[in-house]
């Protein structure tokens, strides 16, 4: 067993990096870094329910997610575009987030049930997208590449398998700012909202959109890792604690790494109705176990 003495956590020292590598292997083909269920694990099983689990899971994202993109990029099926838009959205909304998580939700029982409510959110996006009648073309030889990027304030594009792809810019980026609100409070980075979001609103392929959303997730991490680190010295005097656990996030990192990569690795091989079947199944899972404990 480990102390860690930041959070207050005692557990074995291969239960994160294992836990972060399972989840991270299934999210990592949807576009999503896993965070959104590390954190239920922290706060149920390793009961680390204070302020500071949000910018430790947010430091998950920051080990563990460069290697899924350095696989998406190698493929390239990396979009920029998408990346821009959504770092411009969320960067300014994570500052909020950290405010309101502070603020506002230092109660560990309202955490939990906003915890279940962002998750059931996020399942019910997968759920009607699963339910929606797709047409399957297939792939020509030497497809799944991202080719004619562009980006304007207007509208961003990209051509997928020879089939072109329109975003409104402003669209794009407004989604993003109420995402880094929601990911700044939560600690997910934002990633497993935008993912859906992308698949099921603005329509694209989830085989393009995995890259950009992992990336995008990686650089509002940071950030928020760096506000939240920036405002503890600020409640320190109050007896708060939201300073990241570097330590436990990191074991978490390690394992993600390796889960996210071979994640990335498998994604283009897998069906995406199988990808998201997995993951309709884990957040709902997650979200019913915490709105239901909150009323009991």
């Amino acid at each position: 067993m480990i102390h860690f003495p930041l959070s207050g956590v005692d557990t074995y020292w291969w239960l994160p990096a294992l836990t972060a590598f399972v989840i991270s292997v299934l999210s990592a083909t949807g576009g999503l870094s896993g965070a959104f269920l590390l954190l239920p694990f922290q706060v149920s099983v390793l009961h680390f329910t204070g302020p500071a689990v949000s910018p430790t899971n947010l430091i998950f994202n920051m080990v563990a997610i460069p290697s899924g993109v350095y696989r998406y990029w190698r493929e390239k099926r990396l979009v920029w575009p998408l990346v821009a838009a959504i770092t411009i959205g969320t960067l300014p909304g994570l500052f909020f987030g950290a405010l309101i998580r502070i603020k506002w939700l230092l109660d560990p029982r309202a955490f939990k049930l906003f915890v279940g409510l962002v998750l059931l959110y996020i399942a019910s996006r997968i759920l009607v997208d699963l339910l929606r009648k797709t047409v399957k073309t297939a792939a020509p030889a030497g497809g799944f590449l991202v080719s004619r990027q562009s980006f304007t304030l207007q509208r961003l594009l990209y051509e997928f398998n020879g089939q072109e792809y329109r975003v409104k810019t402003w669209s794009l980026m407004l989604l993003s700012f109420i995402v880094g609100i929601i990911g700044g409070t939560y600690g997910i980075g934002g990633g497993a909202i935008i993912a859906p979001f992308l698949v099921a609103v603005f329509r694209l392929p989830v085989h393009t959109i995995a890259g950009a959303s992992l990336l995008g997730t990686f650089i509002s991490s940071a950030a928020g890792v760096f506000i939240y680190t920036a405002m503890a010295p600020f409640y320190a005097g109050s007896g708060i604690n939201i300073s990241p656990d570097w330590m436990l996030g990191g074991l978490f990192g390690l394992g993600g790494a390796a889960g996210i990569y071979l994640g990335a690795r498998l994604q283009r091989y897998l069906p995406a109705r199988l990808i998201k079947g997995i993951l309709l199944a884990l957040l709902l899972f997650a979200s019913l176990q915490y709105i239901v404990g909150f009323f009991l």
